[in-house]
């Protein structure tokens, strides 16, 4: 699914995978995150993503003019979970609403692991 956007100049469509694609890089440039992670549903663990693929580890929900965000990110050791977590929201919704225009309702950090 992808989000249209119409102006007086013509119309804007952004793909569910740009914004992924976004999200994913504003998550992992944060402090405190090793890396984003694609849940194996089979075993139930979290593995870490390489760089390529970031977008395998976020899921955007797209309606009309706003967006949801769901983020599966695995974490530093010794860092609070509460502290990344919340510099993620912040990073994430930022950069979508700068780049984008578009309102973020809401950003979700499942931490699927830590890395020592």
């Amino acid at each position: 699914m992808s989000i249209k956007t119409t102006n007086s100049l013509g119309s804007i469509v952004i793909s569910d995978s740009v914004l992924a694609a976004i999200a994913g890089l504003a998550a992992v440039e944060c402090a405190g995150i090793v890396g984003m992670s694609s849940l194996n549903a089979a075993e139930g663990i979290g593995e870490l993503l390489k760089r390529e693929s970031l977008t395998r580890g976020v899921k955007v929900t797209a309606t009309n003019d706003s967006v949801q965000i769901e983020l599966h990110v695995i974490i530093e050791y010794g860092v609070s979970m509460v502290a990344v977590a919340e510099n993620v929201i912040d990073a994430v919704k930022y950069s979508i609403e700068s780049l984008t225009a578009l309102r973020v309702d809401k950003v979700n950090v499942l931490i699927q692991g830590v890395r020592v």
